[in-house]
């Protein structure tokens, strides 16, 4: 049965001076006035209806002139998250600057190396098939990295708090096969240190097969002779070797600068740890607020 509204209650009609005839017999009724007869619009009512007594009232739920799509609505409440690529030579300290970087910014630190032990120690497909490969003493396929690196970056935490991706990718068709699926950087960041320092930082370069530390013979020597008593070198931590390295990362970081030449912060990594990272923290600090403006124009 249809449920008639009744839009002038007893207590207005008793108010009136002249008295009125009762309204029709109703199936059930509202027993809150309405205040006019005409369209209302409120800042304080969700509905709107329009007077018409010869017929049941319908009550239509207010429409805004504008609409808020998904996005708007998405937006209005968090801005879109940081994504950052960053790269940079051995001993460039680009590993100090990504816990730097995560600490402040709380993204998701993603580093290809560590997916690629991580999939290999879980017997994952992915891990299989590179663990194929190493056992050949192989490269793994790059092909196969990329499905790592995008399985990572497309997990919630990487898509809800924005991620940095470290020293990835390494070759323009790495970088090309990412931006194939969606991934691009708001921002490429490369540690520019020259060679001569580099060298100088990878030779001194210690490890403590203790507890993991690393430690530079100049710039970080060990706390206790204890320690320094243990201290390991890498086997391609010579001064041969190591350039040999650097020319290759040469090679491969051009071709990668080369298709996020508008998006590179090219950052002095010669100086102190502090000192670069008040370069990046700069331009991060810039680029979120820059995405926090835009969500506040689109949630407007």
């Amino acid at each position: 049965m249809a449920c008639h509204v009744n839009l002038v209650p007893q207590s207005m009609a008793t108010a009136s001076a002249k008295p009125k005839a009762p309204p029709p017999p109703a199936a059930c009724s509202i027993s809150k006035p309405f205040i006019s007869a005409k369209l209302v619009r409120s800042s304080q009512s969700s509905f709107v209806s329009t007077f018409s007594p010869s017929r049941p009232q319908t009550l239509t739920p207010l429409r805004s002139s504008r609409p808020m799509t998904d996005l708007a609505v998405r937006c209005a409440s968090k801005a879109e998250p940081l994504r950052v690529m960053i790269s940079g030579a051995p001993a460039s300290g680009k590993g100090t600057q990504c816990e730097l970087i995560t600490q402040k910014y709380d993204l998701v630190h993603v580093a290809a190396g560590d997916l690629l032990r991580a999939e290999i120690a879980s017997g994952s497909e992915n891990g299989k098939r590179a663990r194929a490969y190493m056992d050949k003493g192989q490269l793994v396929p790059d092909e196969i990295v990329v499905m790592m690196v995008k399985e990572r970056l497309l997990q919630p935490d990487s898509r809800e708090k924005g991620w940095l991706l470290d020293g990835y990718p390494r070759s323009s068709s790495q970088a090309i096969a990412l931006k194939e699926f969606g991934f691009e950087p708001d921002l490429f960041i490369l540690l520019d240190v020259p060679e001569e320092i580099l060298v100088d930082r990878v030779v001194g370069r210690r490890l403590d097969p203790v507890t993991g530390k690393i430690y530079h013979l100049k710039y970080s020597p060990p706390e206790t002779p204890e320690i320094a008593a243990r201290l390991t070198q890498r086997f391609d931590d010579t001064k041969e070797k190591v350039k040999l390295r650097l020319h290759t990362h040469h090679q491969n970081v051009e071709a990668v600068l080369s298709l996020y030449e508008d998006l590179t912060l090219k950052v002095d990594g010669s100086v102190t740890k502090d000192d670069v990272f008040a370069q990046i923290d700069g331009a991060l600090a810039k680029l979120l607020e820059k995405k926090r403006a835009t969500t506040e124009s689109l949630a407007a």
